[in-house]
Order: structure tokens, then sequence, then C-alpha cells
């Protein structure tokens, strides 16, 4: 059961991030839907208002400075449009006056040119004199009522700059209005992104005071070492999981968001940081396909050693091998990124048929019984196998049910051979790859034991005849 944690849990994780994702579209579609029908049922400043809201609720740090500053330059704008306006209406009543002005002047004219007139009739001039000063009287009449509507225009025109002076001020009103909108709803994105790094620490904090504290019941617990281990290790995983998706859930309310996000750095990501994506790719290969596991004895990227830890980025390995003879620990501790997984060989000494074949070689004289030789080596190899043949028949039948396997011999043979210096006999046996070196140890011990009962049996060495 213990091999299969690894799977169960990601498999946990990927389906509770599937569960977030599908209540959090929910909750962006009704949100959509909820601000669609605000928007129909409410006036036109109103939307607008509604449409700032939602572009600083949206927008990032630097976009709603951005959009703050863009409402302060339309403010200053509406402002220098209102001064303008105030002057043009001042401009045009100060021309309203000075045309009053002429269209007195042209008035008390045709009063003044009545009155000749008047007066011209009472002196009883000639007919010509009081025709001219007639016609006279109404050219100054007429010039009288055209300043007149002059000033009706003038007054016209100062009405319209004093409108446009006025929808300049609401413009302002409504920027500064707009404008202090902007600012409360930055002020309270702020408060909320604050709010939401504190709710991050916590979460953070939580999760790691929860891993110290369960890791330490883990160790007073589990007596077992290898199952202490891989307890620890799962609850740190899992804990670390469910802080992710927790700040995930937190931080991202639009899923569209992130995805774009994740679209647009996903390939320079993956140019840039190739072998470590790799090796979190190993990582979760190990985990689900499990090549190995803690505790196994491996060869990987040409290093043999025991499995101590897997991590996200690397395997660590206590070394056995390489300047030390069979098999036995070096004391160092390699670490083999993840990606070796697909990239090297690697061979399992533990995983299903926990049996290695070992050989050891003796060369004893041509003189020597050689027979009876080999009859002491496979004696006691026999009697060394006895009640391994039942276990090494059930790992093979355990390995039938996943791998194509055929053994035709199982017991211990030794092999006969002619060298230069004598006859080698090579006994070849079954034994657990951790124990290689102990039994060779037993084995070699009760040979030359003995041997060295048996006059007839005589080691061989190389040596050299001179003849004359």
């Amino acid at each position: 059961m213990r091999k299969y944690w690894p799977r169960i849990i990601v498999f946990t994780s990927v389906l509770f991030l599937c569960l977030l994702v599908s209540c959090n579209s929910e909750k962006t579609q009704t949100e959509t839907a909820k601000t669609t029908v605000k928007q129909t049922s409410q006036p036109s400043l109103e939307n607008e208002n509604t449409a700032s809201e939602e572009s600083v609720q949206k927008a990032p740090a630097d976009s709603q400075e951005q959009e703050v500053e863009k409402v302060k330059e339309d403010s200053q704008q509406a402002q220098a449009v209102v001064e303008d306006a105030k002057k043009e209406a001042e401009i045009q009543e100060k021309a309203v006056d000075l045309e009053k002005k002429r269209a007195e002047i042209k008035l008390k004219e045709a009063e003044v040119a009545k009155k000749e007139v008047e007066i011209v009739k009472e002196t009883a001039k000639s007919k010509a004199e009081v025709k001219k000063a007639v016609e006279e009287a109404k050219q100054k009449e007429q010039e009288a009522l055209a300043a007149q509507e002059k000033v009706r225009l003038a007054e016209e025109k100062m009405a319209a700059a004093q409108e446009k002076a006025r929808i300049a001020e609401e413009e302002l009103g409504l920027a500064l209005e707009k404008t202090a909108v902007v600012e409360a709803k930055v002020k309270r994105q702020r408060n909320v992104i604050y709010k939401k790094l504190i709710q991050t620490g916590l979460i953070i904090l939580i999760g790691y005071i929860s891993i110290v504290a369960l890791r330490r019941v883990v160790n007073t617990r589990i007596e077992d070492l290898k199952l202490r281990h891989l307890t620890r290790r799962n609850v740190g995983y899992v804990i670390k999981i469910l802080i992710v998706l927790c700040i995930i859930f937190l931080w991202v309310q639009d899923i569209g968001a992130i995805t774009i996000f994740l679209s647009v750095i996903s390939a320079g990501v993956v140019l840039v940081l190739q072998d470590p994506i790799l090796s979190m790719v190993g990582w979760l290969f190990i985990l689900v396909r499990s090549p190995f596991e803690i505790g196994d004895r491996i060869e990987l990227g040409g290093v043999k050693g025991d499995v101590m830890d897997i991590r996200l980025f690397q395997t660590s390995l206590l070394e056995i091998g390489n300047w030390v003879d069979a098999d036995q620990s070096t004391g160092r501790i390699v670490n083999i990124p993840n990606s070796a997984v697909f990239k090297e060989a690697n061979y399992n000494y533990s995983r299903g048929f926990e049996f290695i074949w070992n050989e050891i070689k003796i060369l004893v004289t041509f003189e020597s019984d050689w027979k009876r030789a080999e009859e002491i080596m496979l004696g006691h190899a026999q009697e060394q196998a006895k009640g391994m043949a039942e276990i090494v028949q059930r790992k093979i039948k355990e390995m039938t049910r996943h791998y194509m396997i055929r053994y035709g011999k199982l017991t211990p043979i030794v092999y006969v051979n002619i060298k230069d210096s004598g006859v080698e006999l090579t006994l070849r046996y079954l034994t657990e790859a951790r124990k290689r070196r102990t039994t060779q140890d037993v084995l070699c011990k009760a040979i030359l034991d003995d041997f060295a009962k048996e006059e007839k049996v005589n080691f061989a060495y190389p040596t050299y005849r001179i003849v004359r």
C-alpha cells in the first residue's frame, strides 16, 4: 500500500485543483452576469463609474496609477476648458456692452434727426430740405434698429458662451467626481492587496507550522525507519500543495487572466528552464510510474547506491561501490537530477526480484582432484541456498504478472574451465543484492577450510619454468 501513496497524493491534488477551477469559473460567470444587469439598469453616469471601478479592480498597481494620472489630466484639461469658456463669456459680455452703447448712440442720433425734421417743418423751409431731413431721420432710425439687432445677436452669443461655461463647469465637476471615485477605488484595492499579502503570509506560516507539528508526531508514533521517512515526505508534499492551491485561489479571481499569463511566459520558461522543468517532470514520473522508491538499491547515471530521498529536482543516493569492492557503502551522498530517468538507463537491484547472481572463481592445479573441489564448492552453495528456492520461485511468479521473464535454473552450479595455470572452477549462485559480500565471505571461508583438509586439492597460481 505504501508504494501507492505518491500516486494517491498526485491524483488527490489534481482533483482538488480541478474543483477549485470549476468553482472559481462559476463565480466569475455569476459576477459577470450581475455586472451586465447592473450596467443595463443604471444611468450613463453610473455606467461610467462602474466601468472605471471594474477597470481599477482588474488592473494591476501600475495600471491603476496610470488610470489615476489620466483622470487627473482629464480634470486639468476640463478645468482649462472651463477657464477658456469663462474668458470667452466675459469677452462676449464686453462686446454686448459695447454694442448696447453703440445702439444707444444710434437711438439718440435717430431722436435728434426726428427733432430736426420737426424743426424744419416748424420753420417752414423748402420741401426739399424737409424731405432731406425726413430721409436722414429714417436712415438714423434704421441704423438704430440695426444696432439693436446687433445687441440682440451679441446677447445671444453671450448666452451661448455662458451656457458653454456652465457645461464646462459640469464636465469639470464630473471629472473631479470621477477622479475621487478612482482614487477611492485604488485605495480600496491597495487595502485588498495588503490584506491578501497578510493572508498569504498567514497561510504559509500555518502551513509550515503544521508540517513541523505533523513531522514531530510521525517521528514519535512510527517506528519503521522507511515508513517514517515516506510519511514525513508525503506530509510535506500534501501541505505544500495545499498552500500553493490556497494562495492561487486567494489571488486569482479570473481564470482567463492566469491562462493568458501562463501562455505568454510558458515558451520562455520552457527554453530558459529546460533542465529544471525536465527534472520536475521526472519527479512526477518517479511518483506516478515508480521505477524506484526510497530504500531501493539502484544504478542511475553511472552511479550505484541506496535511494535516500526523492525531491522535486533531484534524487539522493548513498553511494556504493566505486573504489570500495563488493557493493559496500562509500559513505558519500550523491544527488542526481530527476531528468536522468529519461536520459540514462535505470538499474534496480531491489524492485520485484531482490536477488542477483554472484560468482566465485577458484583456480586449482591440473594435478588436483578438481571434481572433489567442485563437490565442496557446490555443497556449501546448496547449503547456503536452503529455504531460498521457495522465496525465489514466489518472486519470479509475481514478476511474471508484469514482465515476460523465464529462469531455467535457480540452484547453484559450478562451471569448469581450463586456464593456462590450472583448472578454473566458477561457482554461480543466487543471493540477495544487499548480502552479496556477506554470502561470498561465508562461502569462501567454508571452501578454504575444506580445501585445507583435502590433500589432493591445491590452489594454482601463475608459474614460470626455466628449461636448459
